[in-house]
């Protein structure tokens, strides 16, 4: 069963096949994504990555959270499920 990793502090520079080459070298990878701004399109931080097993995820977590990529020690955990969001923003109509 894939298990779900979150990145976080990612250089901004950092491309989603920069992020699938990193976590390879520690399993097989399903999907790697650098999360951006909407309205930017800039890299925003952080991302995730889908590993093909848990026994390859917790390598992955054991061999790179806390090293150091392009300057900026990266922060790999068990990604949370999304918690669903309430309706939207700003003032509703009575």
């Amino acid at each position: 069963m894939p298990s779900k990793l979150y990145v976080g502090n990612l250089p901004f520079e950092l491309t989603e096949d920069d992020l699938h080459e990193l976590f390879a070298a520690h399993g097989q990878v399903v999907s790697a994504k650098v999360i951006t701004d909407r309205e930017t399109g800039r890299a925003r931080g952080f991302g995730f990555v889908e590993m093909e097993t848990e026994d390859e995820a917790q390598k992955a977590i054991q061999a790179l959270d806390g090293q150091e990529v392009q300057g900026r020690p990266i922060k790999v955990n068990v990604a949370k499920p999304r918690e669903p969001r309430s309706g939207g923003g700003g003032r509703g109509r009575w």
